[in-house]
């Protein structure tokens, strides 16, 4: 496979977005946590306190590191470029399989912090209808009998 300037080139604008989005849920998670901490101040403790704590602070985590991932895949396109512009054939394909690399780590990493937050939403709705709530892949394959 030939590597020009075209096929790095068709990441950024990917890579921006996902950047974007993922600066836009630690902001939504930073606004949480600043919400949490005045009502801890307060005084207003709940029992799902401990629990949202604790998801908050690995989703931060994941954020962190879907950024990095993130960011390394951005830097390995860059590089695949100058790869490209140099014509250093093997430097070029290694640049660009490691950011296809940290790009995928990165989505996936994403996909277990969209999980850890659907479990978060669960708890609370869970707390508003007084039960455990069963998760998603229950109700996915829950019959109408049951």
């Amino acid at each position: 496979m030939e590597i020009t300037f075209n096929t790095p080139a068709l990441l950024f604008p990917a890579i921006s977005l996902l950047l974007l989005a993922y600066t836009n849920r630690y902001l939504a998670l930073a606004a949480l946590i600043r919400k949490l901490h005045d009502e801890y101040m307060r005084g207003e403790k709940n029992h799902l306190l401990v629990k949202q704590i604790k998801i908050l602070r690995l989703r931060i985590n994941l954020i962190r590191w879907m950024q990095a991932f993130g960011v390394f895949s951005f830097v390995c396109c860059v590089l695949t470029m100058y790869g490209v512009y140099q014509q250093w054939k093997v430097m070029t394909e290694l640049a660009f399989a490691i950011s296809l690399i940290t790009l995928l780590a990165s989505l996936v990493i994403s996909l277990v912090e969209i999980s850890q937050s659907t479990r978060a939403l669960e708890w609370e709705l869970s707390d508003m209808e007084e039960l455990e709530g069963p998760g998603f892949f229950k109700n996915l394959f829950k019959t109408e009998r049951e």
